[in-house]
């Protein structure tokens, strides 16, 4: 089994800050991807940052220079710094793992349960 518990959530007033942390564990082989999606409600799920194995990233444009993703591979952990908040940014954030718990097995997507982030004053 392969766990992903999110941790950092909260309120903060528009223009904080707030720190995500994600860790995996269970029966991991290989990580190649980890993520941080969010919900808002009413609305989709978007992806908000990814990194990949090599350390590539990608960001949604509306978080571009607010948000940083960082990932330890040695620890199967991956943060998500976020700056200068606004309310638009409330929403159930996700952390989400692409992996495989064998050699030989396949990738399967694993998900967080989600924790609440609310920008308000």
């Amino acid at each position: 089994q392969v766990q992903l518990v999110e941790s950092g959530g909260g309120l903060v007033q528009p223009g904080g800050s707030l720190r995500l942390s994600c860790a995996a564990s269970g029966n991991i082989f290989i990580i190649s991807l980890m993520a941080w999606y969010r919900q808002a409600p009413g609305k989709q799920r978007e992806l908000v940052a990814s990194i990949a194995t090599g350390g590539s990233t990608n960001y949604v444009d509306s978080v571009k220079g607010r948000f940083t993703i960082l990932r330890d591979s040695t620890k199967n952990t991956v943060t998500l710094q976020m700056n200068s908040l606004e309310p638009e940014d409330t929403a159930v954030y996700y952390c989400h793992a692409i992996l495989k718990s064998r050699r030989m097995s396949m990738y399967d997507a694993y998900w967080g349960q989600g924790t609440q982030v609310t920008v308000s004053a």
